[in-house]
């Protein structure tokens, strides 16, 4: 049925815009503090606060500090924490061997997190960038490249450890082939057969993860990661890694980094039905708040546009900086209210 006058139009979109109220009641996407994952980084140390310089709001924190920003993050109702160690240079190898240390940073910071927040979903980065002297994923064979083969060899001893200390879901990083088959049967040889993994099974080498190698001190000495994470211009090989990545025993997928890979969240959702993360990443959080810092824009209505956006392409879990923040305005109804 049409109206008699082209001016006058019968169907009206904005008649649903109208009002908040309106417009909340025919929201199609939503999303909940259970949702989001905030990422901490542990140091050596107590009392230890130190604001990250090119990530405002977030800070490397002792493990005494670290485990009263998890409390406060269980209160607001986030659904977990990812763990990264930041040892001192001193600890460092070409093998990153501190990461095998069962009284190690991320360790310690796991018995300590299930103490002040038990409830809370501690997932355990893991990789050795953070460990190694060099600052790449793994040790490296004669000719300076990482060795994929010597990588997975520690990296099965790195599960086990990380699961032994309490963490709920181990999240391997690395990109390295064959790293979820030999997580899982290292942990489950290990008694640990309950431990979901979740893979970053799409793991691009972006220019948007600058702000993290300053937080967690593990820029690569040399060279880049370009030989072992995903180049930003293929997606149909993102889909051969997840797909290798369900093959090999994933319970859950990770898109890396969040916002220019909206694409691959939305082609990965449509194929799997496993649970799905994407990770908004340093250099997502840092353009907008340092944007907000400068009064260029809403620093709040950004965060919360990006990720709706994020959700909107299908990811279930966020992993992002601005959790406590963000899970904060969701139970205060501030969310989207603009």
């Amino acid at each position: 049925m049409k109206s008699e006058n082209p001016l006058h139009p019968l169907i009206r979109p904005r008649r649903l815009r109208a009002s908040p109220g309106l417009r909340g009641l025919v929201r199609e996407t939503r999303l909940s503090p259970a949702a989001l994952v905030l990422p901490l980084f542990v140091v050596p140390g107590a009392g230890v606060r130190q604001e990250i310089a090119s990530m405002p709001g977030v800070f490397r924190e002792s493990v005494d500090m670290l485990a009263t920003s998890a409390k406060r993050a269980a209160d607001s109702g986030v659904g977990g924490v990812l763990l990264f160690g930041v040892p001192p240079a001193a600890a460092k190898d070409a093998e990153g061997r501190a990461a095998l240390d069962p009284a190690g940073l991320v360790p310690r910071a796991l018995e300590a997190v299930a103490a002040a927040a038990p409830g809370l979903v501690r997932i355990a980065d893991l990789c050795f960038c953070e460990y190694t002297s060099h600052g790449h994923c793994g040790p490296l064979d004669a000719h300076g490249r990482v060795d994929n083969d010597a990588t997975l060899a520690l990296t099965g001893e790195q599960a086990q450890v990380l699961a032994r200390a309490g963490a709920d879901v181990i999240a391997p990083s690395g990109m390295m082939d064959g790293m979820v088959a030999v997580i899982r049967q290292a942990l489950d040889s290990a008694g640990c057969s309950a431990v979901p993994i979740l893979s970053y099974a799409a793991k691009y080498a972006s220019a948007f993860y600058g702000p993290f190698r300053d937080a967690a001190d593990s820029a690569p000495a040399f060279g880049d990661r370009r030989a072992y994470q995903m180049d930003p211009a293929n997606a149909l090989e993102a889909m051969r890694e997840v797909a290798l990545d369900v093959e090999q025993g994933a319970d859950m997928l990770m898109v890396k980094p969040a916002m220019p890979c909206l694409d691959i969240i939305r082609r990965v959702r449509e194929r799997y039905d496993l649970p799905l993360a994407a990770y908004q990443v340093s250099g997502e959080y840092s353009m907008i708040a340092a944007a907000g810092e400068r009064g260029w824009i809403d620093a709040d209505r950004a965060m919360q546009e990006s990720l709706i956006a994020i959700r909107r392409a299908g990811a279930d879990i966020i992993i992002t900086y601005s959790a406590l923040r963000t899970a904060q305005q969701l139970n205060d109804g501030t969310f989207g209210a603009a």
